[in-house]
């Protein structure tokens, strides 16, 4: 009978996913807010709590978040990596400061501690690599001139988190100094090693796990994935470092390939995990913490498109390219609520996860829109304040160069 109510409520749990997915894509939406509000209902305080289905949810969870991880990682090269740490990384800097400070900020000022503000820094810095690819493919956009300088913001992102999550982890944990310090000293040494295998011996590593059997592929890569991120977790880092790291070891037909095999998993585990997020937060917490998060929506949503302006404009790209930039940049998801599950699940601060929660629901909406019409609008305010154009440039003559376009 136990199996039986098992079977019941986590079929309807992925139905009900599958049938909010085909709505938000329906829509052209990012279904991420829709699988948050799920778990909201399901969760506790909500209108059907979980019965029997709760633990195994966990554990799905956790497998999202180490699928996330490895698909990200799976999308670039060691080289790759190098080159956009070298070329763009006054543009990460720049990103940290303007859209880490203002989640410290709110942490502070609503008395939460240094702890919450570190945590609500990196919730506030971290843009959606997810749903930003996504919104750059439905647009049309990812040939674009100003895309390289989206692509390599997300990239130096991911690469901080390699640093950023094993400080979080033994901050939550309420280790000492010195022990944070071999925490961190061994996620930078694997980074490390890992980028150094990944350069000298990349191939081989890809050659080891290769196989033309597709059945075998995806066992050997999942239990790869799983084994190292497990390992990590134990060494007290994150498990998601560990699962990124794997992916960027892996290059050529086989990252290829898993990619193809893993997608299906991926979308699977993450739906369960953004669920699970949602089950541990009660709708009732998020009404006294919705303008705190709407007023850091706003802030943030205004240094990430400044982020990306600048970032564009650096790279040379034309005003209209950098307010694209900018506006594709808005979005939260992912790694705002890894991180922010984190400290719910060490219980530093109760209403930490409902503004983390209401405040990824607010920029997953508006990431889409700024991402569309930044660039219109911008280019409308521009026409306003400078007033009609003179007559004689408003039909410009055949053959003219001041009508070519940048």
């Amino acid at each position: 009978m136990h199996s039986a109510t098992f079977l019941i409520e986590f079929g309807a749990i992925i139905l009900g996913l599958g049938l909010l997915g085909r709505f938000a894509a329906r829509f052209r939406l990012s279904p991420i807010p829709l699988y948050l509000l799920a778990g909201l209902a399901f969760g506790e305080g909500g209108l059907l709590p979980l019965a029997t289905s709760e633990e195994f949810v966990q554990i799905g969870a956790e497998i999202g978040v180490v699928l996330l991880l490895l698909m990200l990682g799976l999308e670039y090269t060691a080289s790759d990596l190098v080159t956009n740490l070298k070329t763009h990384y006054p543009a990460g800097l720049v990103d940290a400061t303007l859209n880490a400070l203002p989640g410290a900020a709110m942490a502070l000022l609503l008395g939460w501690g240094p702890v919450a503000a570190v945590v609500l820094a990196g919730v506030t810095w971290i843009s959606s690599s997810g749903v930003i690819a996504k919104v750059l493919g439905d647009l049309g956009r990812l040939g674009n001139r100003e895309t390289p300088v989206i692509l390599s913001i997300l990239v130096l992102e991911d690469l901080a988190m390699a640093a950023y999550l094993p400080i979080i982890t033994t901050l939550l944990a309420g280790a000492t100094l010195a022990a944070g310090s071999v925490t961190l000293a061994v996620a930078l040494g694997a980074a490390g090693l890992v980028l150094f295998l990944a350069l000298r011996y990349g191939r081989i590593i890809s050659r080891f796990v290769s196989s033309d059997d597709p059945e075998k592929l995806l066992l050997v890569v999942l239990g790869l994935t799983l084994l190292v991120a497990g390992v990590a977790q134990q060494l007290q880092v994150s498990a998601a470092v560990g699962a990124f790291l794997v992916g960027i070891a892996l290059s050529g037909e086989v990252a290829e390939g898993a990619h193809t095999l893993l997608s299906p998993l991926r979308d699977l585990f993450a739906a369960v995990f953004f669920v699970f997020f949602g089950l541990h937060t009660d709708p009732a917490s998020i009404p006294p913490v919705l303008l705190p998060a709407l007023a850091l929506a706003v802030v943030t949503a205004g240094t990430k498109i400044a982020t990306g302006y600048w970032a564009a404009r650096r790279a040379g790209i034309s005003v209209k390219g950098r307010w694209r930039a900018g506006g594709a940049l808005v979005a939260r998801g992912e790694f705002s609520i890894v991180i922010a599950g984190l400290a719910v699940t060490a219980g530093i601060e109760p209403s930490l996860g409902p503004l983390a929660t209401a405040y990824v629901l607010i920029l997953v909406i508006i990431g889409p829109l700024t991402a569309r019409y930044a660039e219109p609008l911008a280019t409308a305010l521009s026409r306003r304040r400078r007033g009609p154009t003179p007559p004689d440039t408003q039909v410009p003559l055949p053959g003219d160069p001041t009508t070519a376009t940048r």
